[in-house]
Parts: C-alpha cells; sequence; structure tokens
C-alpha cells in the first residue's frame, strides 16, 4: 500500500491534493491543525475511494512539529511513499510594524518545519531508494515583496532548498520538485488578511486550487524540478529575470498594499 503525507490537508490546496492522491491510489495521511476538518476529509476519501485515511492533529508553526509527525507515521509502521509540504500562510503588513510573533511563526512553519520533515522522510527514502517529494512555494519565490516581506523571502528559501536537493537525491532514485503557483482562490488571501489587497482585486491570473493541484503532481511524477503554473504566471515569473530589480520592488508594494 502506497502513502502519501500531506501537510495543510484541512483546506484549499492541501484538500485537493489529498483528494488527487486517493484517486491515484495513494492513501493520504492528513496534518493539518483542525482535527474535525481533517476527520471530515478523511470520512470523504473513505467513502469515494475506500481508503481509510490517517489523520494527524499537529500545528506545524510551533517547534518540533515535523519531529512528532515524523513519530507518529513511524507507530503506525507505514512507510511514507510521497510526501507533499503544502502547509503554508502568508502575512501582510510593514515588517517593523507585525507582530515578530507572528513573522516567526511563519518562518517555522513556511521553512524550519518544511525543511525537517524534508530531512526526516527523505532518510527512509533514500533507503528505500524511491519517493517524491513536492514543496509548494510560489511565484513570490523568485522576487522580493514589500508588504509580504518575509513571506516572500521563505518561499525562497523553499525553492531554493527543494532545487537543490532535487540534484543531490536523484542518484539515489528519489524525486523533488517545487510548485510555484501564482494566486490560487484559496482561503490564503483571507488569513494574510489581504482580501483588499490590489492583487487579489485586480488579479486576472488566479487559478482553481484543483488545476494548481492537477499541473503540480503532473509535474512532481513526471520529475520535473520547477513548475510555475498558468502561462502567464510563467512569464511574469521568469521576467523578473531582465526587469529592475528596483521596478520588482514598487510593482510588488504597489500589488501588495492593502485599501
Amino acid at each position: 500500500m502506497k502513502y502519501a503525507l500531506i501537510t495543510g490537508a484541512s483546506t484549499g490546496l492541501g484538500k485537493d491534493f489529498a483528494h488527487s492522491l486517493a484517486k491515484l491510489g495513494y492513501t493520504p495521511i492528513l496534518v493539518a491543525r483542525n482535527a474535525d476538518r481533517l476527520k471530515s476529509l478523511a470520512a470523504e476519501i473513505k467513502q469515494k475511494y475506500g481508503l481509510d485515511g490517517i489523520v494527524i492533529a499537529e500545528d506545524l508553526s510551533v517547534p518540533n512539529a515535523a519531529e512528532k509527525i515524523y513519530k507518529s507515521v513511524k507507530k503506525l509502521k507505514v512507510q511514507v511513499s510521497c510526501l507533499v509540504n503544502n502547509a503554508g500562510y502568508g502575512l501582510n503588513g510593514e515588517f517593523h510594524k507585525n507582530s515578530f510573533s507572528e513573522e516567526s511563526k511563519m518562518i517555522q512553519l513556511n521553512v524550519t518545519t518544511l525543511a525537517e520533515l524534508c530531512h526526516l522522510f527523505l532518510q527512509d527514502m533514500v533507503t528505500n531508494k524511491e519517493g517524491y517529494i513536492l514543496n509548494v512555494a510560489s511565484t513570490a519565490a523568485f522576487q522580493p515583496g514589500p508588504l509580504m516581506t518575509n513571506y516572500y523571502a521563505t518561499k525562497a528559501y523553499v525553492l531554493s532548498l527543494s532545487e537543490g536537493l532535487a540534484e543531490e537525491v536523484r542518484e539515489y532514485g528519489v524525486t523533488v520538485s517545487c510548485l510555484c503557483p501564482g494566486p490560487t482562490k484559496t482561503e490564503f488571501f483571507e488569513r494574510a488578511k489581504m482580501s483588499d489587497s490590489k492583487l487579489v482585486k485586480s488579479s486576472i491570473l488566479a487559478m482553481n486550487s484543483q488545476d494548481v493541484v492537477d499541473i503540480g503532481l503532473k509535474a512532481l511524477f513526471g520529475k520535473k524540478v520547477v513548475k510555475i503554473p498558468g502561462f502567464l504566471n510563467f512569464v511574469l515569473a521568469e521576467s523578473i529575470r531582465v526587469t529592475p530589480r528596483a521596478m520588482i520592488r514598487k510593482i510588488a508594494k504597489y500589488l501588495n498594499k492593502v485599501g
């Protein structure tokens, strides 16, 4: 039996990843804070695909969460052959005015927990000489982002880590991919308190969550290292290479401004 562990599985992309991987025959290990939502999702998957999803309720924004998750999986005596590091959130506002406690939690979730989960599960995958890891970053990974400065920085880390790991473990039969979506129709912007930002209000780039998931999984199982869903998102991300950095910063600040 194949198992796929999905973080941030209770809503949005994570929920769609769980359904899509179950459809492909992977028994999902569902990880997020909200146990009730996870149990409801597990029931949906059981009814639709006949698979007994596993629920692990953990807050990934606190230290040692990754180790707790790994130990929980080990106690179940199952092997994770696909890891989707989807959990993450953004925080809008000027860095010096935001609560550093919240900024720190974001680093813990978007960076530290993700990296530790990669580190722990890669050891098993390398030993077994097979496995897939999909790290969800963002088109934000390709540029600085005033008014979401720390979030953009965390996603740059995810992209760089993923590309490096992809080369390290390729020879062991393990695939690491990084999915870099642009604006996506999920709860992300509401949680980041930027529903009224120009990026959200004026965006013609927003994609459906399921479409992003389908593209991401196709890239992962096709062993593509970096995938940017959507032609316009790809063009904009790649154009950053030739656009003056000062202009990029000003545009990002304009789009991230709320009100």
